[in-house]
């Protein structure tokens, strides 16, 4: 123990508790309205909303792409590149809003860690597939594309706003 948990104060926080825990005695419960007004003021973004947009930002990268290459060996590498991100994207979004309601905050985080894996394992596998699936591919369109799509995460953060 620190010098500062020795004696008398060791003691009773050893009895009752740490010094934070007499905090929560003054913790009044919010009303519904409250609750109501608080939930509006902090929106949640659907996953779903997320993933139709980089569908969407995928299909304008790659017809900017065909329009500017001229070919469709390019338009079908962006849109592989969109399919890399959105795909296990939409994997994750199912199975993390598949039945959230009472879950344990443990099932919970397992959740999010198994799905993320999950996630991760299926666009590594794209990317090693994308070679055999898409001939000839552009390498440079397919992860310009796949970036793209990634960043529409950071607009999620500015729909929720301040």
């Amino acid at each position: 123990m620190s010098s500062a948990m020795t004696g008398r104060n060791a003691d009773r926080m050893l009895r009752n508790g740490f010094d934070d825990e007499e905090d929560d005695r003054h913790v009044v419960p919010l009303t519904r309205e409250e609750a109501g007004r608080l939930r509006a003021k902090n929106p949640t973004v659907s996953p779903w909303r997320v993933v139709s947009t980089q569908l969407a930002v995928g299909a304008v990268v790659a017809l900017l792409a065909g329009s500017v290459s001229g070919t469709m060996q390019v338009v079908w590498s962006a849109l592989y590149g969109t399919a890399t991100a959105v795909i296990p994207g939409a994997l994750m979004a199912r199975g993390m809003t598949r039945g959230v309601s009472g879950v344990s905050p443990v099932a919970s985080g397992a959740g999010v860690m198994f799905w993320s894996l999950v996630k991760i394992g299926v666009s590594v596998l794209m990317l090693v597939l994308a070679p055999r699936v898409v001939q000839p591919l552009s390498w440079p369109a397919l992860l310009a594309a796949l970036v793209l799509c990634i960043q529409v995460y950071w607009l999620a953060l500015l729909w929720r706003g301040r």
